[in-house]
């Protein structure tokens, strides 16, 4: 199976690959944007190299997905959704993603990951997705809750960054919500 590109009105949802190094290293560099990570912000572009690598491993071998997210209208490269974790076999996986600070709040992330779930649930079959964000990510936790996703718990000391444990919520969306949502 190929990467799958997917698209909507304004993105287009792409394979990162070597050549996106530097828009990698842009985001993962950036202090706002890793401050709910659970990874400290990246200083060498061998890192972002490094990154990607790992992204197309994890692909060939069905462990994870992340896209590019591209803005059609610019061809900006402005962030990364992705899945981690993902266990076709048990039909499940989480979603992360992540943005450049000046594209906040234009429902960029919202576009993108309202897509990659239509596709986990209608391409991939999933029956369950899953998100972990830290208490404090107030957008990502609201977020989350607009898209569907429940707020299952709290997961005490799962995140570490910055030489500390740090709680985590944890939510999920599951396809019979998805589809009834999606009617309402």
């Amino acid at each position: 199976m190929g990467f799958p590109i997917l698209e909507t009105e304004r993105l287009r949802l792409i394979e990162i690959k070597e050549k996106h190094t530097e828009d990698i290293f842009a985001i993962f560099s950036n202090e706002a944007v890793i401050k709910y990570y659970g990874m400290s912000a990246f200083t060498e572009y061998q890192q972002a190299k490094s990154l990607i690598e790992s992204f197309g491993k994890n692909f060939k071998e069905k462990r994870s997905m992340r896209w590019g997210i591209i803005l059609k209208e610019t061809g900006s490269f402005v962030g990364t959704v992705g899945l981690n974790n993902l266990i076709i076999t048990g039909r499940r996986t989480e979603i992360g993603y992540d943005l450049l600070p000046e594209y906040w709040r234009k429902g960029i992330i919202s576009e993108a990951v309202n897509t990659v779930i239509q596709y986990c649930f209608k391409e991939l079959d999933l029956f369950r997705i899953g998100a972990v964000t830290f208490p404090q990510n107030e957008s990502s936790n609201k977020l989350l809750l607009k898209l569907g996703f429940e707020k299952e718990g709290l997961l005490r000391g799962y995140l570490y960054q910055n030489g500390h444990s740090n709680d985590a919520l944890v939510f999920s969306l599951i396809k019979p919500d998805w589809d009834k949502n999606r009617l309402l």
